[in-house]
């Protein structure tokens, strides 16, 4: 008789899954936005990425390892963005003046309105939710490194 191995899946891998795909639908809409729909992102926009495609990678490999451990890598990155997206929110909503915009007059600008909305909803906003949710998701992480 074999004994055989049963794979279950535990609820860290699970949390580590639902962080991966959020990165991956930030990244992969944050792409679409700038290669498909040709919107130039302003600088805060750019900021806010390189927080966000680094962490697909970090969870992706975390995912396929199982190493819960991946909190401890991804989570600065996750607060810096969320830092980053917090700001743009507030220079969206008009609460930060626009005398400290990053963005300039010749470029993209967080200003525009119109351009900064998918499906109606704000992309700084879109942005907030996204690292809020990653960091809801690896914080919600409790085993230790196999």
């Amino acid at each position: 008789m074999t004994a055989t191995k049963t794979s279950r899946v535990t609820r860290d891998e699970l949390t580590l899954l639902a962080a991966f795909l959020i990165a991956l639908t930030a990244t992969l809409g944050a792409l679409f936005i700038g290669e498909v729909l040709g919107q130039m992102p302003c600088v805060l926009c750019w900021y806010q990425r390189i927080a966000m495609f680094p962490l697909t990678v970090i969870l992706a490999v975390a995912l396929w390892r199982s190493d819960v451990a991946a909190r401890a890598y991804a989570l600065p990155l996750v607060i810096v963005g969320l830092a980053l997206a917090v700001w743009h929110s507030g220079l969206y909503m008009g609460l930060i003046p626009e005398t400290i915009t990053p963005c300039t007059q010749t470029g993209p600008s967080c200003s525009d309105k119109a351009q900064m909305t998918i499906l109606g909803l704000p992309i700084p906003y879109l942005s907030v939710a996204a690292f809020s949710l990653i960091g809801l998701c690896l914080l919600n992480v409790k085993g230790s490194r196999p």
